[in-house]
């Protein structure tokens, strides 16, 4: 019986991706410590959730009046630690939850992200996974050495090479390249260990790489593009993909269309797992989950919103009066999150929207469409979407920490294991084998390398 995939949406900073939550009074306070996630991680691996991944960015929220001291003072996501670094500590503490962070394609090089991963996939034993990220906003361009972001499209060139560096280098060991012949003096077999060569338009890379296989061949690859670069990006290499779908008809719709996206590059839909984001407030009972959540919509505010927009869409909200259309001009500037700003257009049905039409059709910075009520409710409503074409599992965020996520195992995950659509016990111990993936196998020969790749 197919069986659908659980993803814990993390953050390594102040709050969860719910930018008001750690104003939560069950919020803990020790964010920056390893005991903090260390809790998340065995709360995640008791629910048996396949992975626990982390968002990020390379900024703070500072777009909006070109000023960080809202950010600061409302604590609107104004840490931010490095997720891989925070993994390990996660990883320490579990055996069999996957782990997975964000890594950004527009400012680091292939080489460096290729080991960095390998290394994570070898010390967490073939758990790793890899969130690719193009970058979005100016704030990241700058305290990464650049004046602006790269135009949208381009970043996705540049990525797709990206890709192509990074599995030359991951697939440059074949399995049996390792010997341990101490007494004929031979550490590896060099026939087995190859360099790429990599000669492209923005990237190149020589080799040989420096780590070897993992025990799951290579770390899994996430991708979140919701672009129509991005879903084809995806859909050329993505193995597990986050989308955000504002119902469960337009899912369905999106889903089909990007499983045949997925096959029109030659690949098996079934090996694509897509997991839909999912806001759950949960409690024993209806009516104390609505408490619950009258609780939590008291902790945004309007600044929360107008910072997270001008974050992700990499627009300064602040030229323009509250109710003041945007212009062509503005529209045409945004180069974030592209998905976002179509999706607004969409639901206001304008196509210059103000300022607070995008904080009403955006959601950004609420709670947006919670799924709200006891552990069955919420499990029926992920089982409808489960099983009538929307996606293949879910992206599970945080209200607060730890506690949403201490409810949504107590509560819902054993609803999903007695309808048995969710796993009771993982099934491996590796990620891929977790997830149901094949083995990549390292054949350079299969990658779309340039001129001069072998």
């Amino acid at each position: 019986m197919r069986q659908m995939t659980l993803v814990a949406f993390l953050q390594a900073q102040n709050c969860t991706n719910f930018a008001a939550s750690w104003r939560h009074p069950d919020s803990r306070t020790d964010s920056t410590s390893p005991e903090y996630y260390q809790h998340i991680a065995k709360v995640l691996e008791a629910g048996k959730f396949h992975v626990g991944f982390f968002d990020d960015r390379l900024a703070m929220p500072d777009m909006y009046g070109g000023n960080h001291e809202h950010t600061v003072e409302g604590g609107i996501r104004c840490v931010k630690m490095d997720p891989v670094t925070v993994l390990m500590a996660m990883g320490m503490a579990t055996e069999k939850l996957g782990l997975g962070s964000t890594y950004s394609t527009t400012y680091y090089e292939p080489f460096h992200v290729a080991r960095v991963f390998s290394t994570l996939d070898l010390m967490s034993k073939g758990r790793a996974a890899w969130n690719i990220v193009t970058s979005l906003n100016d704030g990241e361009a700058m305290n990464m050495g650049r004046t602006e972001v790269v135009e949208h499209d381009t970043r996705y060139d540049r990525a797709d090479e990206f890709l192509e560096v990074v599995m030359g280098h991951w697939n440059s060991w074949e399995d049996d390249a390792i010997l341990n012949d101490k007494t004929g003096n031979r550490f590896a077999d060099p026939k087995k260990i190859h360099r790429i060569d990599y000669e492209g338009k923005f990237l190149s890379s020589r080799g040989p790489f420096t780590v070897p296989r993992s025990p799951q061949g290579h770390p899994v690859l996430i991708q979140a593009g919701q672009s129509g670069r991005g879903l084809r990006f995806a859909a050329r290499w993505a193995e597990l993909v986050f989308v955000a779908y504002p119902n469960i008809e337009i899912g369905r719709k999106e889903y089909k269309a990007f499983k045949e996206n997925i096959a029109s590059h030659g690949r098996d839909p079934d090996k694509v797992n897509v997991a839909a984001l999912a806001h759950c407030v949960v409690a024993e009972t209806r009516a104390e989950a609505e408490d619950k959540r009258a609780l939590i919509d008291t902790l945004p505010t309007d600044m929360d919103q107008l910072s997270l927009l001008a974050e992700a869409l990499n627009f300064d909200f602040a030229k323009r009066g509250m109710d003041e259309p945007l212009s062509d001009e503005d529209m045409a500037s945004m180069q974030g999150i592209q998905g976002m700003r179509n999706r607004v257009v969409e639901a206001s049905g304008k196509s210059n929207p103000t300022p607070r039409e995008f904080m009403t059709f955006s959601g950004r910075g609420l709670l947006h469409r919670p799924w709200v009520g006891s552990g069955k409710e919420v499990a029926d409503i992920m089982e409808e979407w489960f099983t009538t074409g929307a996606c293949d599992g879910f992206v599970v965020a945080a209200t607060h920490v730890p506690g949403a996520y201490e409810d949504f195992v107590q509560h819902v995950v054993p609803e999903l294991q007695r309808r048995g659509i969710y796993h009771k016990d993982y099934k491996g111990a590796t990620l891929r084998e977790n997830l149901g993936l094949d083995w990549p196998t390292p054949k350079l020969w299969n990658l779309p390398m340039p001129s001069g790749g072998h």
